[in-house]
C-alpha cells in the first residue's frame, strides 16, 4: 500500500471512531441533562439527586478493568461492542425506572451504563493507536471532538421527546437513546483496529508504571480536568431549577458546555503541537478556574452559558493534553495496564465528584462549590510543573 493510501486509510479510521465517539457521547450528556433532575423527583432525600450520576462514574471507573482484560485479549473491536451493549442496556434500566418511578431501579441502570460510557473513553486511545506519531495528537483530539456531534444529539434528544410519553417525563428520550448503541456497533464493523498486543512473558508491574513522573502528571491532569468538570456541570442543571429556569433552559446550556467540550478537538492537536502539551495544560486549568469566578458573580442565564462554556474548554485543553501526556509514559506493550490505571484513577474521582457535588450544592451551595475547585487545579499544575523539572534535569545529565 502506497503512503498516500495508507495515510486515506488512517485518516478515514480516525473519522470512523470520531462518529463513533458521537453515538456513544450523546447518551451520557443526555444524561447529564436529565439525571439530576430525574433523581431529585424521584428520591425522598433531596441531597441524593445526583447518586445515579455517581454510580454511573463509579461503574465507569470499573469498566477500565474488565475492558482492559477485554482489550488485552480480544482486541479493540471486541471490548467496544461490549461497551454498546452496556450502554444500550443502560438506557433501557434507566427507562424501566423512570415507567416504574422508582429510585432504585434508575440507579441500577447506572450500572451498564457506566460501563458502557467508560469503555466509550478508550476510542481516544484507538485513535493514537491507528495514527502516526506525527499525527497522534490531532488523531486524539478529533475522535474526543466527536462530542460536538454528542452535544447537538443528547441535549436536542431531551428537548424534543421529554414529554413523548406522558405522564411518563423523560421515558420517550430514553427509549431512543437505547437506539444510538446498535448503530455505533455497526460503525465498528468496518473500522480497522489493531489487534490484541503481544503479551510479555514478564509483564511490567502496574505500579512501576504508575509511579513513572510522566504517568503522574497525567494521571493527576486528568483527574483534576474531569472531575472538577463533572463537579460543577451535574449541579447546574439543579441551580438553574432552583433559581427558576425549566428543562429547556438548561438542557440549552449544558448543550453549550457540551459543544465547548469538544470543538476545541479541531484545534487542539496542533496547538498541543506548537506549544507544547504543558502549555495546552496550564491554559486549560486557567479557563477552568475563569469558571469558578463567573460562576460565582450571577445567576442569569448568560452567567450560567457562560461559565460552563468555559468550564468544557478548560476540560478539553487539559484532559486532550493529559491523553497526549500518558502517551509518552508507558512502552507500547504497556499501553492497555496503563491506559486502564489511568482511567481507575480518573473516573474513581470523577465519580467522587458526582456523589459529593449534589451533597456540597444541597448543604453548602453553589459558591463553595465552585470556590472549592480552585485548590485541585493549583495542585494538578504544580504537579505538572514537577515532572517538567525533573525532565530537564534528567535531559541535562544525559546531555
Amino acid at each position: 500500500m502506497s503512503e498516500t493510501a495508507a495515510a486515506a486509510r488512517m485518516k478515514r479510521n480516525v473519522w470512523l471512531l470520531f462518529c463513533c465517539q458521537a453515538l456513544m457521547g450523546a447518551s451520557m450528556i443526555g444524561q447529564v441533562a436529565m439525571g439530576a433532575l430525574i433523581g431529585h423527583s424521584l428520591a425522598d432525600d433531596k441531597s441524593l439527586a445526583t447518586l445515579p450520576m455517581a454510580l454511573q462514574m463509579l461503574a465507569t471507573m470499573c469498566a477500565s478493568i474488565p475492558a482492559g482484560i477485554v482489550f488485552g485479549r480480544f482486541g479493540r473491536r471486541a471490548g467496544f461492542l461490549m461497551g454498546a451493549a452496556g450502554a444500550m442496556a443502560g438506557s433501557l434500566v434507566f427507562a424501566l425506572g423512570v415507567w416504574r418511578g422508582d429510585f432504585l431501579i434508575y440507579c441500577l441502570g447506572a450500572i451498564p451504563a457506566g460501563l458502557g460510557f467508560g469503555i466509550s473513553q478508550h476510542y481516544r486511545f484507538a485513535a493514537a493507536e491507528v495514527a502516526t506519531p506525527a499525527y497522534r495528537p490531532r488523531a486524539i483530539a478529533l475522535v474526543m471532538a466527536g462530542g460536538i456531534a454528542s452535544a447537538v444529539i443528547g441535549p436536542e434528544l431531551v428537548k424534543h421527546s421529554k414529554d413523548m410519553l406522558l405522564p411518563f417525563l423523560f421515558l420517550g428520550t430514553y427509549l431512543l437513546l437505547a437506539l444510538l448503541p446498535p448503530v455505533c456497533a455497526a460503525i465498528l464493523m468496518v473500522v480497522d483496529l489493531p489487534p490484541a498486543p503481544p503479551r510479555q512473558k514478564v509483564a511490567t508491574p502496574v505500579i512501576e508504571i504508575m509511579r513513572r513522573p510522566a504517568f503522574m502528571a497525567a494521571a493527576l491532569s486528568g483527574m483534576v480536568a474531569y472531575g472538577v468538570m463533572n463537579l460543577v456541570m451535574t449541579s447546574t442543571p439543579l441551580e438553574m431549577m432552583l433559581c427558576g429556569y425549566g428543562v429547556a433552559a438548561s438542557a440549552t446550556v449544558i448543550q453549550a458546555h457540551a459543544v465547548a467540550m469538544f470543538a476545541p478537538g479541531f484545534v487542539t492537536g496542533r496547538l498541543i503541537a506548537r506549544h507544547g502539551v504543558r502549555r495546552v495544560i496550564v491554559a486549560g486549568a486557567v479557563l477552568t478556574a475563569g469558571c469558578a469566578v463567573v460562576a460565582v458573580t450571577g445567576r442569569s442565564f448568560a452567567h450560567f452559558t457562560a461559565a460552563l462554556v468555559l468550564l468544557g474548554i478548560g476540560w478539553n485543553f487539559m484532559f486532550v493534553g493529559a491523553t497526549q501526556l500518558l502517551a509518552t509514559a508507558h512502552a507500547p506493550e504497556e499501553r492497555v495496564r496503563a491506559q486502564a490505571a489511568n482511567d481507575v484513577l480518573v473516573f474513581g474521582t470523577v465519580a467522587c465528584t458526582a456523589f459529593a457535588s449534589g451533597a456540597v450544592h444541597d448543604r453548602a451551595g453553589w459558591e463553595v462549590l465552585n470556590l472549592g475547585v480552585l485548590p485541585a487545579l493549583a495542585l494538578a499544575l504544580a504537579l505538572l510543573a514537577w515532572q517538567g523539572w525533573r525532565g530537564r534535569v534528567a535531559r541535562q545529565a544525559m546531555g
